[in-house]
């Protein structure tokens, strides 16, 4: 799934009306609550702080606050952002400091979603997948060319220690198993030890 690396700011503005549009990376709806009240706290002068947030995988909690602003002209469009950019585990407060002319039902879906948009797009967004981790142990002379191949392959080396041998590991997704084992074998004559597996999270940066 998509996460939050790091949460952006977005900000839209229509005839003097400001949004502000505020993420956070959030596990628990409770997590959720506290970022609003945070914000709602920050811009305590705002006509309306509107909020959304999805939690889990499968985003199967969500919720959604219009606050104040006509039904389902607020928080609903921040939610369908949300939901449609992907990202998991996320809250969203879009702030609202009124400019004193009235938008009407769509010039407000509009804003709302714009403003979060923009947040998405100023936001790291990373994805990530199940893997396994595959430790091995290799002698000294095969080290670097086992690295050297290895990142050939767009795979790095992980918690490499130094002894009488090589210790390292590598996180990769399950499909490239034997891609990998092969690699290992070969560049080693099969004098590498694979250990034990173990299930890992992989998390891959988005563009």
């Amino acid at each position: 799934m998509k996460i939050l690396v790091s949460p952006g700011v977005g900000e839209y503005e229509e005839k003097k009306s400001r949004f502000i549009a505020h993420l956070a990376s959030v596990s628990t709806e409770e997590e959720a609550v506290a970022f609003f009240d945070e914000i709602k706290k920050k811009y305590w002068d705002a006509k309306h702080n509107c909020t959304a947030f999805v939690i889990g995988e499968d985003a199967s909690l969500t919720r959604c606050s219009d606050d104040g602003e006509p039904s389902g002209t607020a928080g609903k469009p921040i939610l369908n952002v949300l939901l449609h950019s992907e990202i998991r585990n996320i809250a969203c407060v879009v702030t609202r400091y009124f400019g004193g002319t009235l938008l009407g039902t769509g010039g407000l879906i509009k804003a709302y979603s714009d403003a979060v948009s923009a947040a998405v797009s100023n936001s790291v967004v990373a994805e990530e997948i199940k893997g396994i981790r595959i430790p091995f142990v290799i002698e000294y002379e095969n080290y670097s060319k086992v690295q050297s191949e290895l990142e050939r392959n767009g795979v790095s080396l992980k918690d490499a220690a130094f002894t009488d041998k090589v210790s390292a590991a590598v996180e990769i997704p399950a499909e490239m198993e034997e891609e990998v084992k092969g690699i290992l074998t070969r560049i080693t004559c099969g004098k590498v030890k694979i250990e034990e597996y173990s299930d890992c999270i992989i998390r891959k940066m988005t563009e």
